[in-house]
């Protein structure tokens, strides 16, 4: 799902759950494009031959590499998906400058020519100065009263800022087939609740150096300093008052804890201060039988605050809200007062280049537009057959271990048969291509065209509240390197983005493309039956279809697997949040498991090949799933990811879910007591 851009925030995507709207990506990474590779298929110049595989199997695999990395300035973090993102931006580079440049003769090239033109003229951005932002800063300064603030906000919300609350369409949990409305906590400008929340030094002078950035943004918008200063600590106090009312995100992996259907009047009962029908109206939504109020906590919190807090501080609020959203889209001042709190959080040494912010700008406002000129030039008809070809294999194996499972019982067993035979495969581009004709956008100033781009998407996507759900949709656009599964669709959706080399080679052996691409496969396979995608039936719907004595059991071998993770250090003391992790280290571990079955079975109808660099088929599987995950990350960027991302760090999402494979150990000859051999009383095993 499509989230407001933020720059500090690490876009989760990849087997992520954000909020409950149910997509789980395979990695926290930014979106990317497609191309192919030179280098071969398993690179055994990035092993570190000091390590031995059964001591440490990501130092093994990649030390080298990592020894000789380093990561570029520009970026919180370099590894595989980085450089296939790199190589594959070039493409949709290429594309942009031409419809630029006028050569696209259809009108949605043309428009994606015109946004990708005005956000590239930086000279026309200077010009243009505060003057685009002028309508909605008269907007907030007009207000007086809450009525005036919540259609504020509403308008700021349409146009990507998020003001309050979050408020969107989505399908209902139970129902799934239709699409209500969800009201969701929000209004944060740091990345997560707990920076405002954790006493710890770090924590302190993170808020401290936060309040002076909200403080010069203000600046930058005409107050004066002494004003803008003390509406930073008014805007502090309010965040921070959200953030006290604000669910934890482990807390919100439960679905049934973020699943709180009601009528409209049953939301006005509960939060009466604020106008409901008001807000929607002000977002063009006319027709409302349903929302589902993901936290009712903080709705009763911010209706409090509505009232108690005054309307002065609201409008300082809502200010900073603004200039946070389109800081990127402005000019230099704005852009490097907004990069230097970046810096903090992440640990970035300078800005990416002009032409990279503006591609993944296009990417994220017309992407499927896009996605039409990437899969021409980066992914034929035969590539999306061999994926597909794949899936079938992974889906076959995966089907003899239900069938075979001693823990589960029969009638569960015929469920979550069901549920497989049920998943919707979607591989490489949508069937039918997004339409923009209704998106306008002109030779202006580049602030104007992507919030007329947020909010042709938002408008978009809240036309379908009270219609059916559009399974034909896509939650991530072609060019992008990453995969997900819904459970509310039960779909597993792979862009041609990431079916690529290294994650699938044409020229690779099958031990590297089934450790690669078929353990990706595998994972978005398993979060089907990870400790949330269980909780959803074949037809994605919230429904207990688990044996009360097979529930446990499933509860049982989870817990070794959260209770592995919660030992691993992420960086300096702080640990892997292994509750928060656990559906994305459910996912890893099963999808290894049914990628090497996949293997063992390719194996024995193909026949076996000879050692190749010295190794045997099922060693360069592991190889190939560890050279995947080969990634340097900034200290800075990692602390935050243990708090934002439901994805362990590299080193574990390796030596993690290999520790616990008698595979793995019987391929490299491990012994018990080593440290990638788990004893078998916390050995974890689900699938």
């Amino acid at each position: 799902m499509v989230l407001p851009r933020s720059r500090w925030r690490v876009a989760a995507c990849a087997l992520a759950l954000a909020a409950m709207p149910l997509h789980a990506p395979l990695h926290a990474q930014l979106p990317a494009t497609g191309a192919s590779r030179a280098s071969r298929p398993l690179d055994p110049s990035t092993i570190d031959s000091t390590c031995a595989a059964c001591q440490d199997f990501f130092q093994f695999a990649s030390g080298a590499w990592v020894k000789r990395t380093e990561i570029p300035a520009a970026y919180t973090s370099y590894g595989s998906f980085t450089e296939l993102s790199d190589r594959n931006q070039e493409v949709l580079h290429a594309v942009l400058d031409a419809a630029a440049a006028g050569k696209g003769s259809d009108l949605t090239t043309r428009k994606v020519g015109i946004f990708y033109a005005t956000c590239m003229d930086s000279a026309a951005i200077e010009r243009a100065g505060i003057a685009p932002l002028a309508p909605r800063i008269a907007r907030i300064d007009a207000i007086r009263t809450v009525a005036d603030l919540e259609r504020a906000a509403a308008h700021l919300r349409l146009a990507g800022v998020d003001a309050l609350v979050r408020v969107g369409a989505e399908p209902d949990f139970e129902h799934s087939a239709r699409t209500i409305l969800g009201v969701h906590q929000g209004g944060l400008g740091l990345p997560d609740r707990d920076y405002y929340l954790k006493p710890d030094s770090a924590s302190a002078r993170i808020r401290d150096a936060y309040v002076a950035h909200v403080g010069r943004m203000l600046q930058l918008l005409g107050e004066p300093a002494d004003t803008a200063s003390a509406d930073a600590r008014r805007v502090m106090a309010i965040e921070t008052a959200l953030a006290s009312a604000s669910m934890p995100r482990a807390a919100q992996r439960d679905p049934s804890a973020v699943y709180h259907p009601m009528t409209l009047d049953e939301l006005q009962a509960m939060a009466p201060r604020l106008s409901w029908r008001l807000t929607l109206d002000a977002m063009g939504v006319r027709s409302v039988e349903t929302v589902n109020v993901a936290q009712p906590a903080f709705v009763r919190a911010l209706d409090s605050l509505v009232t108690a807090v005054p309307l002065d501080d609201w409008k300082a609020y809502l200010r900073w809200h603004l200039a946070d959203a389109v800081a990127p889209s402005m000019g230099s001042a704005f852009v490097a007062e907004d990069f230097q709190m970046t810096q903090l959080l992440s640990g970035a040494r300078e800005l990416l280049p002009r032409w990279k912010r503006c591609l993944r700008a296009a990417d994220r406002s017309m992407g499927e537009a896009l996605g039409q000129a990437y899969v021409k030039r980066a992914f034929t008809p035969d590539a999306k057959a061999r994926a597909l070809a794949m899936v079938r294999n992974m889906e076959a194996v995966l089907r003899e271990r239900l069938a075979s499972l001693s823990w589960m019982s029969d009638s569960t067993r015929r469920q979550a048969a069901l549920k497989l035979a049920a998943f919707e495969n979607k591989i490489g581009y949508p069937d039918r291509w997004r339409d923009y004709s209704a998106l306008t956008l002109e030779p202006r100033a580049f602030v104007l065209n992507q919030m007329a781009a947020n909010e042709f998407e938002a408008r978009r996507r809240l036309a379908r509240v009270g219609k059916a759900v559009d399974r034909s949709e896509w939650g991530m656009t072609p060019p992008t390197v990453n995969a997900y599964y819904n459970p509310l669709i039960n779909e597993i959706v792979f862009p041609a983005g990431i079916l690529q080399p290294p994650f699938f080679d044409p020229n690779a052996d099958d031990a590297v493309n089934y450790g690669g691409m078929g353990a990706v496969i595998g994972h978005e396979m398993t979060h089907g039956f990870d400790d949330q995608g269980r909780r959803f039936d074949a037809e994605g719907d919230l429904r207990d279809w688990w044996t009360p004595a097979d529930a446990a059991e499933y509860t049982r071998r989870a817990t070794l697997v959260e209770r592995q993770f919660d030992g691993y250090v992420g960086v300096d003391t702080l640990h892997v949040n292994g509750k928060l992790t656990l559906g994305e280290n459910i996912a890893d571990l099963g999808g290894l498991t049914i990628a090497y079955a996949a293997l063992e079975r390719e194996l024995a109808r193909k026949g076996r090949p000879g050692l190749i660099d010295g190794f045997t088929p099922e060693q360069r599987f592991f190889l190939a799933w560890a050279q995947i995950w080969r990634r340097k990350v900034r200290p800075e960027a990692a602390r935050q990811l243990l708090i934002v991302d439901p994805h362990s760090p590299a080193r574990w999402r390796v030596n993690g879910p290999l520790s616990n494979m008698p595979e793995f150990q019987q391929a490299w000859g491990c012994k018990a007591g080593e440290p990638m051999v788990r004893p078998d009383s916390l050995r974890a095993q689900i699938w």
